[in-house]
């Protein structure tokens, strides 16, 4: 393990002014305090108050709405909190934003707190720490991203895999052939899953995969505004929403256009989100244990806090039917 003497060494300097800046004595510069935390972080350092009598750990959020029920983040926290406080540990919930991960490397900010580990949720392969994970010497558990070749790194998720291709078969056993998709950009490790499932199941199923029937866009409303009149005349009779945010809108969408759902469009969600059984009509979704993945963060860091390199945990992803689908229409 990395000691002081290893970063005094390095940096040329004593023993002293190492212990000082790790522990935040006021006599140490700032300058000074940072040099030696980045120089700690970069070689591993694991200071001794990160075990020490306090067991701390951090859950990281970024683009996830997470404080009340309805959000689809609250569950995951809460979930992890259930495993973690039972078993002794402090855990913080902190928000962050790309511009702070620019400015604090992201083992210089663990070292500096205290944390033991990090269960990290919602950030974009654009993330200036997504960088870091790939080389961190720190703990830490992904929630629908992944990182190769990194004993330190865990991830937790779904099998995208498995619920769209349950949704693709449903849709298939309704008699729809034509079946579009509407994401987000691709700028996202699990946009970019769900869309190699979606372009997977539709040839596992033998149809038509045609770059018309795929809708991508940042704006949620302006998506749908865009994309539903499109997709419609391509001859599209369902479409697989990559999240229920966008189903909602495409709902909305289509009831201001007198378009019946799932007369004349059959739509499908993914994350079971709890106001999706209240919508009208109650939609079809595919479902995220969020309470479940919670747990699955915390039985993650568990195991690398132990020793144990584990890769990725993924939990079922059943299809939840609801009326948002229907038989295709009669041509």
């Amino acid at each position: 393990m990395t000691t002081i003497s290893d970063i005094a060494a390095k940096l040329g300097i004593s023993k002293s002014t190492v212990s000082k800046a790790l522990n935040n004595a006021t006599d140490i510069s700032a300058a000074m305090r940072k040099r030696v935390l980045e120089a700690a972080a970069e070689m591993g350092y694991i200071s001794r108050k990160s075990y020490g009598a306090e067991k701390k750990l951090c859950i990281l959020i970024e683009n996830m709405d997470y404080e009340t029920p309805n959000q689809f983040g609250h569950d995951i926290v809460q979930g992890f909190l259930q495993m973690a406080e039972a078993d002794g540990w402090s855990v913080e919930v902190v928000p962050l934003t790309m511009e702070f991960q620019r400015l604090t490397p992201y083992g210089v900010f663990m070292l500096d707190h205290g944390y033991q580990a990090a269960f990290v949720l919602g950030f974009s392969l654009l993330d200036p720490w997504m960088q870091e994970f790939k080389t961190t010497q720190v703990p830490t558990v992904l929630y629908d991203n992944y990182i190769k070749n990194n004993p330190y790194i865990a991830s937790v998720g779904c099998d995208n895999q498995e619920g769209i291709e349950l949704a693709i078969k449903h849709l298939v056993g309704l008699g729809h052939k034509k079946i579009g998709l509407i994401s987000g950009p691709l700028d996202s490790y699990i946009l970019k899953a769900r869309y190699r499932a979606y372009l997977g199941a539709m040839k596992k199923y033998k149809l038509e995969v045609n770059e018309d029937y795929i809708g991508l866009g940042y704006f949620v409303a302006e998506s749908t505004r865009t994309y539903i009149p499109r997709l419609l005349e391509q001859g599209v009779t369902a479409i697989l929403f990559s999240h229920d945010v966008r189903a909602f809108s495409a709902m909305t969408e289509c009831s201001d256009r007198c378009i019946q759902v799932p007369r004349d469009l059959s739509i499908i969600g993914f994350d079971d989100l709890p106001m999706t059984a209240y919508t009208t009509p109650p939609l079809t979704t595919i479902r995220q244990d969020r309470i479940g993945l919670g747990r699955c963060g915390y039985f993650a860091i568990n195991c690398l806090l132990g020793g144990l390199p584990i890769g990725s945990i993924l939990l079922r992803a059943p299809l939840i039917i609801r009326d948002s689908t229907g038989p295709a229409p009669v041509e």
